[in-house]
């Protein structure tokens, strides 16, 4: 199964969660913060403003920053992922 964005909004899959501090130390499951950068897996046509499509400013394939709070979580096929509106995504990793 796949997902296809509609309107403005992104689908994300998150990065991997740190297992570790800095220091080295290990950190338990129920500690382990969710990293707030994700890939990019699907991006939909853009928003419809005044009758006219406004493009996307990200693509498949960008690593992103998104906010702490933004999107929702969906699990298809075993596999996490966020739909996000592009408007909460904060930066692309370059």
């Amino acid at each position: 199964m796949k997902l296809r964005p509609l309107g403005d909004r992104v689908v994300l899959k998150r990065g991997e969660v740190e297992e570790k501090t800095a220091s080295g130390l290990f950190i338990a499951g129920a500690n382990k913060e969710q990293p707030q950068y994700a890939e990019v897996v699907a991006v939909g046509p853009g928003a419809l403003v005044d009758g006219k499509r406004v493009p996307m400013d990200v693509k498949v394939g960008d690593k992103v920053f998104f906010a702490k709070y933004g999107g929702s979580e969906i699990k298809l096929d075993g596999v996490e992922y966020i739909v996000i509106g592009q408007s909460d995504i904060m930066a692309v990793i370059e």
